[in-house]
């Protein structure tokens, strides 16, 4: 997501460790992309050489799921685990739920992270704007002040007497 910069616009690329093109985007100001991994390094790029003027403040997160996770290691529990089959079912149960609160709270800190790139992205432009509006405050107070100089010149004219008087 470009927080900031002229046109909160950017290009970007996602290439595979083969070198295939994955996503490309072109003059977006935020996206979301769920890809398929294999083995290998990635290469992703934001680039901003269409606007060489203006520099661009980004906000990226990369989330890995299922990083380091084997079925194996999350199955080694059970071999410690002697007694009925009732009290395994309850383990199963409460393991579940462990990892499905683990799961959502890990989507809610994702989201939280979004919401505050987001909110980021709109104070700068409310920056800019208060910026903007506090500067032509002064241009149009600067023009009152002198229009008024030049009506309290053209009013004193008006009633000066310009006859030379003899005395």
């Amino acid at each position: 997501q470009v927080l900031d910069g002229a046109g909160l616009d950017v290009d970007f690329h996602l290439l595979s460790p083969k070198g295939e093109t994955l996503v490309f985007d072109e003059r977006k100001s935020d996206g979301v992309h769920t890809v398929e991994t294999e083995e290998g390094d990635y290469m992703f790029c934001f680039d901003n050489t269409f606007s060489t003027i203006s520099e661009k403040v980004i906000f990226f997160e990369l989330i890995l799921d299922n990083m380091g996770e084997d079925g194996q290691d999350q199955e080694d529990w059970k071999k410690y685990v002697t007694g009925t089959d009732l009290l395994d079912m309850k383990l199963e149960d409460i393991l579940e739920s462990i990892n499905s609160v683990k799961a959502r709270l890990s989507k809610s800190v994702q989201i939280q992270t979004l919401l505050r790139a987001f909110e980021a992205r709109d104070r700068n432009i409310q920056e800019s704007n208060f910026d903007r509006v506090n500067f032509w405050s002064m241009v149009n107070l600067g023009v009152m002040v002198v229009v008024s100089a030049v009506q309290v010149y053209m009013l004193k004219s008006l009633f000066e007497d310009k006859r030379k008087s003899r005395t």
